[in-house]
C-alpha cells in the first residue's frame, strides 16, 4: 500500500488532501500540533504529534514506513506579525523546518518530497505576461523570501541525494473551509456590501482546493514531476469584479458594485494604512500554468464556476458557526 505523510493535515489544504488521498487507498499519515486537532479528521489517517517545526525536530516516527511526504505546515503571512523579529521567525519554520524535514525524509528512503510554496516567490503584481516557472525569482515579504530559500535548499537536497523534489507554487486557494481574505468577501457579498471596485480591470490567478488537491496527486504520481517547479492555477483569470459578480451569482444574489477612480481608492487605502490590501483588490496576479499541463497531461477538474459554486454552498450552510 503505497504511504504518504501530510504535514499541517489539519489545515485547509491538508484536511482536504488527507481525505482524498485516504479515500483513493493510501495510507495517510498526519503530523499535528495537539491531539484534539486529530478530531476534525477522517477516520483511518494515522497521526503524530509535533508541536513545532524548526532545525531540530527529530521526524522519525513520522517518517517510519513513509514512500512520500507532502509538506504543508509552514509560518505564513500575517498581517500583525508580533514576533521581534519575523524574518528569522519565517525561516526558523519555513526554511529551516523543512531542510529539516526534507534531509531526514532522504535518510529514511522516502521517494518523493511535495513542496507547497508561492506564486509570490516570483513576484507580488504582474504586467502584461502572466507569471511563469522560466521567471527570475523576484520574492518580496518575509513569507515569499522563506519560501524562496527553501525551494533552493531542497533543489540541492534533492542534487545530492536520491529524494524526487516536486515544488507547487500557488495563487489564493478558495473553497470548502477557505480562510482570511477570500472568507471576508464571501461574507461581504452575502451581506450584500456595496463595494467600489466596478472600474478595477485587473487579472488574477486563483485555484479551487479540489483542483490544487488534484494537482498535488498528479505530482505525486507522474514520473515527470521529479525535481520539477510548476505554478498551479483554474486558468480562469478574472478581475476582482468578475470575481464578486461569480461570487453573487453562486449565492443567488445580484453584485452590488458602484465606481470610484482607481487613482481615488489607492489615495484612500494610503491614507488609512491600507496600501497592501488596495494592491491586492486592484492589482493583477497571474499564473501561467501551461508546464503542469503539458508535462503531467493535467487538467482541472472543476471549473472556477463549480469551485466557486461549492464554496458558496458551504459559506451559506456554515455562516452561524464560521
Amino acid at each position: 500500500m503505497r504511504s504518504a505523510l501530510i504535514t499541517g493535515v489539519t489545515g485547509f489544504a491538508g484536511n482536504a488532501l488527507a481525505r482524498k488521498m485516504a479515500a483513493s487507498g493510501w495510507q495517510v499519515r498526519g503530523t499535528i500540533r495537539s491531539v484534539k486537532q486529530a478530531a476534525t479528521l477522517s477516520d483511518g489517517i494515522e497521526v503524530v504529534q509535533i508541536k513545532s517545526i524548526g532545525a531540530g525536530i527529530d521526524w522519525s516516527d513520522a517518517l517510519a514506513g513513509v514512500d512520500t511526504v507532502v509538506h504543508l505546515a509552514a509560518r505564513v503571512h500575517v498581517m500583525k506579525d508580533t514576533a521581534t523579529d519575523p524574518l528569522t521567525a519565517f525561516r526558523e519554520v519555513n526554511v529551516a523546518g523543512t531542510e529539516r524535514l526534507a534531509r531526514m525524509a532522504a535518510k529514511t528512503g522516502v521517494k518523493r518530497f511535495i513542496f507547497l510554496s508561492t506564486v509570490k516567490v516570483n513576484g507580488e503584481i504582474t504586467g502584461d505576461v502572466p507569471f511563469s516557472e522560466s521567471d527570475i525569482p523576484n520574492p518580496e515579504g518575509y513569507y515569499a523570501i522563506s519560501k524562496w530559500e527553501a525551494e533552493l535548499i531542497l533543489h540541492r537536497i534533492a542534487q545530492k541525494t536520491r529524494l524526487q523534489v516536486v515544488i507547487l507554487r500557488l495563487p489564493l486557494v478558495y473553497g470548502t473551509g477557505v480562510k482570511a481574505n477570500f472568507l471576508r468577501l464571501l461574507d461581504m457579498v452575502n451581506k450584500n456590501i456595496p463595494s467600489p471596485l466596478s472600474m478595477v480591470n485587473n487579472r488574477r490567478s486563483f485555484i479551487y482546493i479540489g483542483n490544487l488537491v488534484d494537482a498535488i496527486i498528479r505530482c505525486i504520481e507522474h514520473p515527470n514531476a521529479a525535481n520539477q517547479t510548476y505554478l498551479v492555477s483554474d486558468g480562469q483569470d478574472v478581475s476582482t469584479p468578475e470575481l464578486i459578480r461569480m461570487i453573487s451569482c453562486a449565492m443567488g444574489k445580484k453584485a452590488r458594485l458602484f465606481p470610484c477612480p482607481l487613482s481615488l481608492l489607492k489615495m484612500i487605502g494610503k491614507i488609512i494604512g491600507k496600501s497592501a490590501e488596495i494592491e491586492r483588490l486592484t492589482g493583477s496576479l497571474q499564473i501561467d500554468s501551461a508546464k503542469i499541463r503539458r508535462e503531467l497531461s493535467w487538467t482541472p477538474p472543476f471549473t472556477m464556476e463549480q469551485g466557486l459554486k461549492m464554496t458558496a454552498d458551504w459559506f451559506i450552510s456554515n455562516e452561524k458557526n464560521i
